[in-house]
């Protein structure tokens, strides 16, 4: 790994240490993960979205619970952020990702940051979603042609079973194993792995229900 990340745009480089840059980049994807987008909507509709419906705090909840408006808005707003968490780390430490050829550090440690702060706020008692939306924007961000391949997959099992929650699960696992057989960075290959680990063990619950054809189809 080079000492010095590559600028962005004439932007000067910043050094590069063995964990400090790992963990700023960490830092930086929480605070922006931790934008409960869906907290919010809530308290704007005179409620705490965490304490109706399947009490999570995202899209598919605020979608049957409010509307399906307000249940884009979140996803957009979701989306963004680990747009945005990718996209100031690789600025901040060099030009790379899937838009930026190079080293996808940065932007992955940011984008575990985001996830992380998507799912546990600080703010809110670390009670937030389950990371999916900001999820995707990071296998994106990563490498657009995996996305392109996990995201028609998705989009077929959500056509087929209409389980959002089975299609998340499914998109997670297959970007991870396709990124380790094309030869991706074997740091990034562990952190998306980690990411998809994260994601199935807070879809615990919704795993059991698929599995008992009781989950609730989002249609």
């Amino acid at each position: 790994m080079p000492d010095v990340a590559r600028g962005f745009g004439g932007v000067a480089p910043i050094k590069k240490g063995i964990l400090m840059y790992r963990l700023v980049a960490l830092i930086i994807g929480y605070i922006i993960g931790s934008i409960q987008t869906a907290y919010y909507v809530g308290k704007l509709h005179g409620i705490d979205i965490r304490e109706h419906g399947s009490k999570n705090a995202g899209m598919t909840n605020v979608t049957r619970t409010i509307g399906k408006r307000a249940g884009f808005f979140v996803f957009v707003v979701d989306i963004l952020k680990g747009f945005a968490a990718f996209i100031i780390a690789t600025i901040i430490f060099g030009n790379e990702g899937a838009f930026f050829p190079g080293d996808v550090l940065p932007g992955i440690y940011a984008g575990l940051g985001a996830v992380l702060g998507h799912c546990f706020p600080v703010l809110l008692k670390f009670r937030g979603g389950k990371g999916v939306s900001s999820t995707l924007a990071v296998i994106l961000m990563l490498n657009w042609q995996i996305a392109l391949i996990a995201f028609a997959i998705g989009f077929v099992v959500v056509i087929l079973t209409r389980y959002i929650s089975l299609a998340s699960l499914v998109i997670t696992f297959t970007t991870s194993v396709l990124m380790a057989v094309f030869s991706h960075q074997i740091e990034a290959v562990i952190i998306m792995f980690s990411i998809t680990a994260l994601i199935w063990f807070l879809h615990q619950h919704n795993i059991k229900l698929i599995l008992t054809g009781k989950e609730r189809k989002f249609f």
